[in-house]
Formats: structure tokens, sequence, C-alpha cells
């Protein structure tokens, strides 16, 4: 368990017109502990009573060592469910679905390491076998015997390797638009940004080139007039920090060996209830990809969102929700 620090400090976070405060260093399982408001930066007309609070956590992975640490928002109270953000996001991701779920469980959005505001350790493995069991070790931390579990993009691929690794771990599934052997998008733009020319040259222009972020964006979304108003500096934030880039690439060195091994993984939750969610004009992850990894599960079903591009949950957050809701808690209407 990490060291709390001798002295607790007191932290405060101004949010609108009220102020959360909470000291840290005397929690059992973080490092550092606040409240934070998840829906804040929506409007910045919201009311104060209107936002939502969720507890902001590090937590360290190495039992003997203070890092390297991952971030996470915790709320709600119930069953626990996880959340698992894509390549380039974070628990920000789930500004719109945290406060919808966390009335029925107690919800757990992550900052992968290397991602998000969680640390960035040098020479990390980002294969998606190593990612998996990293979020497995987080379930060990914090205790959760099981969950639900529910990832979007690569995330979503992360989400099934640590079920196929650890398949009594989870008792439900929720794959959105995920990264899977069926689509082609990214197989061949991976090995060409990952090329050793290619590469240094992707990682010097990408932090300067601030019109990539806007356009990638825009890309991701099925109608541009609905990328909600906080969504490009509330990514832009953590690709701030050193190592974001790196990361990415780290990621999609075996991005095509990853997809080979978790298809022959997939027959080992075949079993799990699982939900996929998509959207139908998702250009990063193909739509029709959705059938093939359908048909390897016994009882799965698919939410085709019309309209809605690579990021349902923010597009159409309420049909996303209620989608998740019907799925996991069918009795709470």
């Amino acid at each position: 368990m990490p060291q709390a620090p001798a002295q607790p400090t007191k932290l405060s976070l101004h949010r609108g017109d009220r102020r959360y405060s909470s000291v840290a260093g005397d929690d059992k399982l973080s490092l550092h502990s606040q409240n934070v408001a998840v829906n804040s930066v929506l409007d910045a007309g919201i009311k104060p009573q209107h936002q939502f609070l969720a507890e902001e956590r590090w937590i360290a992975l190495d039992a003997a060592l203070d890092r390297p640490r991952m971030r996470y928002l915790s709320a709600g109270s119930g069953p626990a469910l996880m959340l698992v953000h894509g390549l380039l996001g974070y628990s920000f991701s789930w500004r719109f679905t945290i406060p919808a779920l966390a009335q029925h469980a107690a919800v757990y959005a992550i900052d992968m390491l290397g991602t998000g505001f969680s640390d960035r350790p040098p020479g990390l493995d980002c294969s998606l076998k190593a990612s998996a069991e990293r979020l497995l070790m987080f379930t060990d931390k914090t205790g959760l015997a099981r969950c639900d579990l529910l990832g979007t993009s690569h995330g979503g691929a992360v989400a099934t390797m640590a079920a196929a690794l650890a398949p009594d771990r989870f008792r439900r599934l929720i794959l959105v638009d995920p990264v899977n052997p069926w689509s082609a998008h990214g197989k061949w733009l991976s090995v060409f940004l990952s090329h050793p020319l290619v590469a240094p040259l992707f990682l010097s222009l990408a932090p300067r080139v601030r019109i990539l972020d806007e356009f990638y964006l825009r890309r991701v979304f099925g109608d541009p007039r609905r990328i909600p108003p906080d969504s490009l500096e509330g990514y832009r934030k953590p690709m701030r920090i050193p190592g974001a880039y790196e990361y990415g690439l780290a990621v999609l060195r075996s991005w095509n060996r990853d997809l080979r091994e978790l298809e022959s993984m997939l027959p080992r939750i075949a079993h799990l209830p699982t939900l996929l969610i998509w959207g139908s004009l998702d250009t990063a992850v193909n739509p029709a990809s959705a059938a093939p990894l359908q048909q390897r599960f016994k009882n799965c079903r698919l939410v085709m969102i019309e309209g809605a591009g690579h990021l349902p949950y923010e597009e159409a957050p309420e049909e996303f929700n209620r989608a998740v809701t019907e799925f996991l808690y069918p009795n709470s209407h």
C-alpha cells in the first residue's frame, strides 16, 4: 500500500460559486483524494446545485512504491462498474455518463497509465495484454472482486482482453465502438505512424500543430454540430503533459499483433452477457465489424445509435445512457 504523507494536505477545488475541499493522505487506497465536479465545464452558466460531484483519487499499482500512480474518479454506490476510455481519452470522456450510472452503481472511471492525469512511467509496456493486466491490478488494489466492465474504442479492446484473462472477475461486458480484429481501420495507420522514420517526426509535430486536435475531434463525431463546447479543451489538457503522444505510438507498435491475440482469446468470454453499442457513422472503427464480433458471444445484444460517430456517449448521451441502464439495471425503471 502507498504510504500516506506525514502531514495531510488540505486541498480545495473551486467550481462555480462553491468550494469543495477534502483532506488528502488519509485514504487507505490513494495518496490523494478530493471532490471534483464532473460536469462543471459543460456550460458556463450551469448552476452549482446541478453540478455532479465525483471523488478524484490516485492509487499506486506497486505495493512497495508510491509510483506509478493511476488516477480515477469514483461516484455512486451499489454494484461496481468500471469505465475504460479510448486511446486519446481519459475519465473526462464519461462526464455525461457518470451522473446517470452513479444512480445505480459504484462507478470507477480510470485514467490508464500513460494517459489522462495518471503517471507516465518511461518504457511502459503498452501492448494490449500488459494494459489489461494493469486493469486487473487496479481491481486488486481497489478490492473489486467482481464488477461490470465498460470499455470504448481501444479501451474496449483492453476491457475485452482483461475479461478474457480473468473471466471470473466480471459479471457483464459493455463494448462501445470497440477496436476489434474485423475492422481494418487503424491497421495500416498503426504500421505507418510507428515506423522508425515516421514516429520521430510525428512526436515533433503533433504537439505543435494544434489544428490536428480539432480535425480529429470533428472526424470522430457523426455530426460536428453536436460536439460539446468543452470537448476540445478537455481532451487537450492531458495531451500537454510530456509523454502523452509517446503512449499513443507505443500502443500502435503492437496494434496488429495485439488484434490477432485478442481474436484467439475471445472463446474464453463467449459466455459473458455482452452489450455492443455502436455509432452508425463511426469512421474510426467500422460499424460493419459489429456483426462478426457479436457472433463470438452466446448472449450478445447490439445497439446501433443512428447518426452518431465514434463517441456516442458524448454525441447522444441520453440514448447511450438509456441503453446501458436497460442492459445492466433492467428493473430500475
